[in-house]
């Protein structure tokens, strides 16, 4: 049974490179791209039910029993999170089917996609440090294709920034790996865990420390989240979706990975500049979102907001806290991909993407203007939806903590969140209709079908909170009790 741990990393490889071979039969790339995702959400589901009941999973490659070899450590915080990338995937390529022109889906299209699904999930399940590298650069490799795919000017332009501060960020994630390893002398991260236990977290090592915060800080878009609205703004709407729901998550769970398993020793410095930070990233991303009228702009500072919320849970490091980012990664990872899929559906219906051109849409396209509706009240955490118990978990969490400043500035940023997504609302949907009947273009259900699905699964996940409680709270559980996760791995 733990042979499946590695295949929601290795199916998506091999299917990947089979549509390698299959350029011309688009028919078949969708296809086996759709269901590789179905088959690696069930997979998922069932091995999350397996780690309920016995424990947290490993597979050793090769035999090599750690840490002297290569493994995948899968516990529920690992698979709640592949579960949901494959989810979300599987939505977002139904949108694809019907939104991306042929000539970009022979350009290897989905190959690249399924690449970029197989780096995330590897980087959520493997066990030791240098394979967390590995897996990241399959994903960024990918994400340089298909940030350029399509070949305007915007995603040239873009892919400059997003290409040379992703190597930035790789070299220092190697140099961090080299002194870690030579200070420590291991990189499977339970024995680290381990290791700096027993000699304690010295000086050298809060300095390594300071370089992987620096590292994941750049992958999430936190604090030096610079180069994220430019670059999430260029793709085609599937690939802005795919990036806006996972690629800044991948940053996120190596941060709640390394700082609760392996550098938690000395909270006053490691934690507290994750506080600074977190508030840095709320503030500067509230600004970006009310400042620009480019719909695209405003979206992608919605992700820099939701990244600094997130953070909350990890600076407080209470039990509260802990279970409320997991839920609100999972809810964001949802609500991120319907926020972008509607915004890129609103821009490919008008040609516009400028607030002062577009009025009165809902006239036009009502089902779509109510699912944006829908997805501004998730994102502000209006009850049932599901932004709504990860808000009040870290807010508790926050209180339980008395980091009452971070409390003010996550639940202000909801205030700007609301604020300027009803702004898009009023302005772009509210009002008199630009569009005459004879410019008007057809809603096809291929267009609108994947993001009815993906608000059905916003309002499911916040109506159904009790049901995957179970699963939240034992991954809060391993979070903050290393040894759990040190014990499944090494003994």
């Amino acid at each position: 049974m733990n042979n499946l741990i590695v295949l929601p990393m290795v199916l998506p490889i091999l299917v990947g490179i089979l549509l390698v071979f299959l350029q011309k039969h688009l028919l078949l790339q969708r296809l086996f791209s759709f269901m590789i995702l179905i088959a690696n959400s069930v997979i998922s589901l069932y091995l999350l039910h397996n780690i309920q009941t016995k424990g947290i999973m490993r597979l050793d490659f090769g035999e090599w029993e750690p840490p002297f070899g290569i493994l995948f450590v899968a516990d529920s915080f690992a698979m709640l999170l592949v579960l949901s990338t494959s989810v979300v995937s599987a939505i977002v390529l139904l949108y694809s089917m019907y939104a991306t022109e042929e000539q970009i889906e022979k350009r290897y299209f989905y190959s690249f996609i399924l690449f970029l699904i197989a780096g995330v999930n590897g980087s959520f399940l493997t066990g030791d440090l240098f394979n967390l590298f590995v897996a990241f650069e399959v994903m960024l490799v990918s994400s340089y294709i298909l940030i350029v795919i399509g070949g305007k000017r915007r995603q040239f332009v873009s892919s400059i920034t997003y290409v040379t501060i992703n190597i930035i960020s790789s070299s220092f994630f190697l140099i961090g790996i080299a002194y870690i390893y030579g200070t420590v002398g291991t990189l499977n991260m339970a024995h680290l865990s381990e290791r700096i236990g027993e000699v304690g977290q010295t000086p050298i090592l809060t300095v390594i420390s300071i370089i992987f915060l620096l590292v994941f800080s750049l992958k999430a878009g936190l604090f030096l989240y610079q180069w994220l609205p430019r670059s999430y703004s260029a793709p085609p709407t599937v690939i802005a979706a795919l990036f806006g729901a996972l690629l800044t998550k991948v940053g996120i769970y190596a941060l709640f990975r390394t700082f609760t398993l392996l550098f938690y020793h000395e909270e006053q410095i490691t934690h507290t500049l994750i506080t600074i930070l977190a508030i840095v990233t709320l503030v500067g991303g509230s600004i970006g979102a009310i400042a620009y009228t480019d719909l695209r702009q405003i979206v992608a500072y919605n992700v820099i907001i939701s990244v600094g919320f997130i953070l909350i849970g990890l600076a407080v490091m209470t039990p509260e806290a802990m279970e409320g980012s997991i839920f609100y990664i999972i809810h964001d990872m949802i609500v991120k991909a319907l926020l972008f899929l509607v915004i890129g559906t609103t821009i490919y219906l008008t040609g516009r993407s400028q607030m002062s051109r577009l009025s009165g849409l809902i006239k036009n396209y009502p089902v779509l203007g109510w699912i944006f509706f829908l997805t501004i009240l998730s994102l502000v955490g209006i009850p049932p939806l599901s932004g709504f118990v990860g808000k009040i978990l870290i807010g508790q969490g926050a209180i339980k903590a008395e980091s009452y400043v971070l409390l003010f500035v996550g639940f202000a940023s909801s205030l700007f969140v609301l604020y300027s997504l009803l702004r898009v609302f009023m302005n772009c949907f509210w009002g008199e209709t630009l569009i005459s009947p004879e410019d008007e273009k057809p809603l096809r259900k291929g267009l609108i079908m994947p993001s009815l699905l993906l608000a059905i699964l916003t309002i499911a996940l916040g109506m159904g909170a009790e049901t995957v409680a179970i699963y939240i709270t034992d991954a809060a559980e391993t979070l903050l009790n290393p040894q759990i996760y040190i014990d499944a791995v090494l003994k």
